[in-house]
């Protein structure tokens, strides 16, 4: 059926792949399907009940993917260097990606027909960037005419059984303090999930933006002691790191609900590392690991003596970004030339672009194994994967 679109599932409109997933739950169906030449044809599926009935679409979503409208103060993507990859400058802000691919949305283009479907078909968990719930507060964060309704909707939802995981990215002077004690107080009173609270990122290319700093030691350890006096809150590994205080243990992070938000990824880590080497012998070849400035003192720390770590600081973003995930192939090449690398060199893969071998700076793998005239070799973020490439 190259070219067909299909139009209802059990005479319901199908306008995207929320509502084909939901209609074709049944296990008998009736397909409505228009041809390529406006030829209308009906056909009768009978499927396991829940399962799959093998359609295949042109696009994941069968629709236009939703674009974020705000103008945020603190947009990371806002802060991006000329001339990259457009995908690099594109921002999503789509309830159905929430819900399919987990990521965060900001609820200010949902209309009242979006927010009774996701009720009606249950769209749920939905992950939701909050930053603030007094409506003058996120309306100057986010700049929409829409953003102080937030909270109104987060009620909505969740008197109607909708689950929520939230975000808050904290910019100092702005939602920090009693403003956040305040939404801490909003978003546990629905019951959410879980919540988040990450410190803004910036970086070096911020001319002609909002005035923003980095969040102090003082900021850090504040937010820290107001995030601990409420339940399912929890504070991302960088706002410890900035705050000079140690990382909890495990049982803080529960079941890790907020992990790909950089919550309680370093302790993760470490746990399932120690695990994985217990009791086991280094392969003792000399190799080394690249990484960024903020995980590097843990690895040095666990790491046997054959195994040298090196922390690269970020001068493509600027050197307040330092997370491994945007280490660049340049700034590899830049700080690693002429350094003894061992046999190989290990990097994580969530420096490279998903499922590719690219950096976001264009560069591949290849291209900095030339520069550098050593092996490297991508290895899982994960504790676990590192312990088996390291030990026997």
């Amino acid at each position: 059926m190259t070219g067909a679109r299909l139009m209802c599932v059990n005479g319901k409109p199908v306008r995207d792949v929320l509502d084909y997933r939901f209609y074709s739950y049944d296990r008998k169906l009736e397909l409505t399907v228009a041809g390529s030449h406006g030829v209308t044809r009906y056909y009768h599926v009978t499927h396991a009940e829940g399962s799959d009935i093998g359609l295949e679409f042109d696009s994941p979503l069968m629709d236009e993917q939703k674009h974020c409208r705000n103008k945020c103060v603190f947009c990371f993507i806002d802060q991006q260097p000329p001339h990259m990859r457009k995908t690099l400058y594109y921002k999503d802000d789509d309830a159905r990606l929430s819900f399919l691919q987990g990521n965060y949305i900001t609820m200010t283009n949902l209309e009242d027909e979006d927010i009774d479907r996701i009720i009606e078909q249950r769209i749920s968990p939905l992950r939701v960037s909050v930053h603030a719930t007094e409506p003058s507060v996120r309306y100057d964060m986010l700049n929409h005419p829409k953003a102080g309704l937030c909270f109104g909707i987060l009620q909505q939802l969740s008197n109607a059984g909708i689950e929520l995981h939230t975000q808050i990215v904290v910019c100092a002077g702005i939602n920090d303090g009693n403003i956040l004690t305040h939404t801490l107080k909003d978003l546990t009173s629905l019951g959410v999930l879980s919540v988040a609270v990450v410190p803004v990122g910036l970086t070096k290319y911020r001319d002609g933006l909002y005035s923003l700093t980095p969040l102090t030691p003082e900021n850090a350890r504040d937010c820290i002691k107001r995030a601990d006096a409420f339940a399912r809150v929890y504070c991302a590994d960088e706002l410890y790191l900035r705050a000079g205080l140690e990382l909890p243990s495990s049982e803080y992070y529960d079941d890790y609900p907020q992990l790909e938000n950089g919550v309680g990824m370093i302790r993760l880590f470490l746990d399932d590392f120690a695990y994985a080497a217990e009791s086991r012998a280094p392969k003792g070849n000399a190799v080394s690991i690249a990484t960024g400035t903020a995980f590097a003192p843990f690895l040095v720390n666990i790491l046997p003596s054959n195994v040298s770590v090196y922390p690269i600081i970020n001068e493509f973003w600027g050197d307040t970004v330092t997370v491994a995930g945007l280490v660049t192939g340049r700034d590899l090449i830049n700080q690693l030339t002429g350094k003894a690398l061992g046999e190989y060199l290990l990097i994580p893969s969530n420096m490279l672009r998903h499922g590719g071998d690219v950096f976001l700076d264009d560069l591949t793998v290849r291209d900095v194994t030339d520069a550098l005239g050593v092996y490297i070799k991508v290895v899982p973020p994960h504790g676990e994967a590192l312990a088996r490439e390291l030990y026997k």
